[in-house]
């Protein structure tokens, strides 16, 4: 074998080498599997009144659901898990509670009335308050809160949306529109005939 055939100077100058190796290696995949960039701004609109702001606001929403919040992004307290449970529930603090203020620059303006009427959001700090025992792992309850989070502020964010009717649907507005207007054009057509024959009646009896 090679370590056989090389002088033990030689063989350990290998050995140091071939552990730079493996220690460059891992800081190659440490850095290929790093967390996300940080989340994109939310555009600074207080309302949705125009088709320009809901645009504007329809492209941030696309771009947020395709991320993911990282624990740096929200404040994350532990305690100890209440109630029965595995042997790591009451004795680890596996409870996870969130923390997150609703005037961050990456939760949009026009949410905040939706958020404030979420059961999470508390009055007294102005913030969502987001809790997870589902788990006997620390790590997965903070996954479970931040993926609430997510989810709660993405159905914030499009609630506001009015959804522009199809054009079938314009079709048959547009159609019930005529009918509509042509029922009440042979409705006064009607009433003018009645007008007209009272009228020649009257006439008729001079």
């Amino acid at each position: 074998m090679l370590k056989n055939t090389l002088p033990r100077k030689s063989h350990g100058l290998f050995l140091t080498c071939r552990a730079s190796l493996f220690a460059v290696t891992g800081i190659t995949r440490a850095a290929s599997s790093s967390s996300p960039g940080p989340l994109s701004v939310a555009p600074r609109l207080s309302a949705l009144t125009t088709s320009s702001e809901t645009d504007e606001a329809r492209g941030w929403i696309a771009r947020f659901k395709s991320q993911s919040i990282q624990r740096g992004a929200v404040e994350m307290s532990f305690s100890r898990s209440s109630g029965p449970g595995g042997q790591n529930v009451n004795k680890v603090n596996t409870k996870a509670t969130l923390r997150c203020r609703v005037d961050l620059p990456w939760i949009p303006m026009w949410s905040v009335p939706e958020l404030k009427k979420s059961p999470y959001y508390t009055t007294s700090s102005q913030a969502i308050l987001i809790t997870s025992t589902v788990f006997r792992s620390q790590s997965q309850n903070v996954d479970d809160c931040l993926s609430k989070l997510h989810n709660l502020i993405i159905s914030a964010a499009t609630a506001p949306i009015v959804n522009e009717p199809s054009e079938a649907q314009q079709a048959r507005v547009r159609g019930l529109e005529r009918a509509d207007a042509a029922r009440k054009k042979v409705e006064k057509n009607k009433r003018s005939e009645v007008k007209a024959g009272r009228a020649s009646g009257k006439r008729g009896d001079w």
